[in-house]
């Protein structure tokens, strides 16, 4: 099939979404700069592509800062001018990141970039540094990176199902992203991150596979669960079996199949294990719910971030490991952080109706 002057438009804004977020991540990089210019004097599209994307940039580099005359003065109070200009530098690489999707919409309205498998903020040791890091993030709002790459997403506290062009469907998870790419003997889907539930059209002759950064699920027709975020997949069968496979240079190899009640968690180092649960346990924010059984603090409240229009912040690493078992109500997030937290004897501090911070009691 040959491809339409829009289709090519828009792989070229793409891309040129792609090399401004490496380019700025290592700037260093000998060969990583090479293959940009090799890909820059590919084709007159794909120099449009860079030259809207760097006017967009300059653009957002010249425009104030979003409330800046809110956020700087605290930045200043807490850590000083240092501290501050910290904060300026990120909120310029932001203001870059922005520039992408203005510069992509020029081709098309929908654009796709590469999610890095452990993108997000870390969290600091220094406490100023965490107001900092919190306050850009705010200002940051959703996601615009996975938002280019996506063909579907969802933002915070919203959910969303899609219905494929086969009939199966898919409900995404707030703070959630999809793409889809279906083909004659294949159907698959890649979680970009966050979670999503899948209830799929059976199909022998077409398998339908989920890729959650190399972690494959594949599947003929059944119901299941994966959620993705910085410390691995995990994979949940509400009806029917699944096949699991994860293998990365380095680790080894995860081949498990699964069957309903059972969830697989595998880190990126290839470490896994298999649990038992009540079917109607997966996916239960579907019904306003998070059921945890011997969960990591910071996993669990990660899963309540998505649904909180707020920032938290886990300032302890130990309280973050310690394990969680619950069900709470995610219709009132801030009150299941407190349930949460006081299972923990982990205090919380809310310094505003959208920032709050959590560490040990």
């Amino acid at each position: 099939m040959t491809a339409t002057t829009q289709q090519i438009e828009k792989a070229a804004s793409r891309e040129a979404t792609d090399w401004l977020v490496l380019l700025q991540d290592d700037p260093d990089d000998v060969p990583l700069q090479d293959a940009f210019r090799e890909w820059l004097e590919r084709s007159p599209v794909n120099a449009a592509a860079w030259q809207a994307m760097t006017q967009a940039s300059q653009s957002m580099d010249a425009a104030t800062p979003v409330l800046a005359d809110k956020w700087t003065p605290l930045l200043e109070a807490v850590r000083g001018t240092e501290q501050a200009d910290i904060a300026r530098t990120e909120e310029t690489r932001f203001r870059h990141r922005q520039a992408a999707a203005m510069a992509g919409r020029m081709f098309a309205p929908v654009l796709k970039t590469r999610t890095l498998r452990n993108g997000g903020f870390k969290r600091p040791a220094m406490f100023g540094l965490a107001v900092a890091a919190c306050l850009v993030a705010v200002l940051a709002g959703p996601d615009f990176l996975r938002g280019l790459q996506s063909d579907y997403m969802t933002g915070t506290s919203q959910t969303r199902q899609i219905t494929l062009e086969d009939g199966s469907t898919v409900t995404l998870a707030p703070e959630s992203a999809i793409t889809v790419a279906y083909s004659a003997g294949e159907r698959t889907v890649r979680l970009l991150g966050g979670e999503a539930f899948f209830d799929v059209a059976p199909n022998p002759e077409r398998p339908f596979r989920v890729e959650a950064e190399g972690v494959d699920t594949t599947v003929l027709g059944t119901g299941f669960d994966v959620l993705r975020n910085d410390g691995g997949v995990r994979v949940s069968v509400e009806h029917g079996r699944v096949r699991v496979d994860y293998a990365d240079q380095g680790v080894l190899p995860v081949a498990e199949t699964l069957r309903a009640g059972q969830s697989l968690r595998v880190d990126w180092s290839g470490a896994y294990e298999i649990v038992e649960s009540p079917a109607n346990h997966v996916a239960a924010w579907r019904q306003n719910q998070i059921v945890a059984r011997y969960e990591p603090f910071g996993a669990v409240v990660d899963q309540l971030r998505r649904h909180y229009s707020g920032k938290i912040v886990v300032l302890d690493d130990e309280l973050s490991s310690k394990p969680v078992t619950g069900v709470y109500n995610l219709a009132d997030p801030l009150e299941a952080l407190y349930g949460i937290a006081r299972a923990q004897d982990a205090v919380l501090w809310q310094i505003s109706p959208w920032l709050v911070f959590v560490s040990k009691g």
